[in-house]
């Protein structure tokens, strides 16, 4: 039984080490400044991870200091955790599967469309409450600021690769038909009436698109890519996770056997049966 209490300590302690990537992955979100202004996955990430590791810890003890009941308390929670893991990981792929963005007529950069993106994720932003708190957020960030050091030339700006939100939040619609005179800075508009957003752009530079549907849907393009990246990092811990708990299931099934087994010997050594 020592044996398969050993087993069940070091199988925990993996255990342990697993629940890194998983707050590792909370913490990254947080740091990441549009995820930073939304507050949404970060901090249940979080919490799955310290909770794995605080119930890793307590398997770890169990192991090495045979305590039965605590062992029984690793194998019950760790798989309620498991469980809520494999759920958050289907969550964030249900919530990621749609939404793409589109090319532009002579332009590097993709627009992004509001609609193509999952119900869920659209009533994050949808509600002028939540976008208020999300756009001031957004706005006291440098981002489209440093647009206007990087290019200086409209083709420059044209041909350049830039992130999703500063595609929707920093520019107007390319279909608005603006004149480009700094990548914030925007006049005489041509097909002022194709887009709702066309209305929304000012050149002011604490307005800029920030009051766009585009802008939406850019922040929701940033949260997919840093979403499927994290959820990457979830799914092969999870993996993982899910084979360390059934090897430790079989060293506690082991264990218990054994000892059964050697009280069964004592019994029948016992001269008084």
């Amino acid at each position: 039984m020592a044996l398969s209490n050993n087993v069940i300590g070091a199988i925990n302690f993996v255990a342990m080490l697993l629940s890194i990537p998983i707050i590792g992955a909370g913490v990254w979100l947080a740091t990441e400044a549009d995820n930073s202004c939304v507050k949404i996955l970060q901090y249940p990430v979080i919490v799955i991870g310290v909770l794995i590791l605080v119930v890793a810890i307590s398997g770890f003890i169990g192991g090495f200091w045979r305590i039965s009941w605590l062992l029984i308390f690793y194998l019950i929670a760790m798989l309620v955790l498991i469980i809520l893991l494999a759920c958050l990981v289907g969550f964030i792929y249900m919530v990621t599967v749609n939404g793409s963005g589109h090319p532009a007529p002579s332009r590097a950069y993709l627009e992004y469309d509001l609609d193509s993106y999952s119900g869920w994720l659209r009533r994050r932003v949808q509600s002028s409450y939540k976008w208020d708190r999300i756009r001031a957020c957004l706005s006291s960030s440098s981002m489209c600021a440093e647009l206007n050091q990087s290019y200086r030339m409209a083709q420059d700006f044209f041909d350049a690769h830039i992130t999703p939100l500063q595609s929707g939040c920093c520019k107007p619609p390319t279909e608005c038909g603006h004149t480009f005179v700094s990548p914030t800075y925007w006049i005489s508009p041509i097909n002022a009436a194709a887009d709702t957003d066309c209305l929304q752009w000012s050149n002011e530079q604490t307005n800029l698109c920030y009051s766009c549907n585009s802008c939406k849907a850019g922040l929701l393009a940033n949260l997919k890519k840093e979403w499927r990246t994290a959820d990457i990092i979830l799914i092969v811990t999870l993996v993982a996770l899910i084979s360390v708990y059934v090897i430790g299931c079989c060293a506690f099934r082991n264990a218990k056997t054994d000892e059964l087994f050697r009280k069964y010997k004592q019994g029948d050594n016992n001269p008084y049966n």
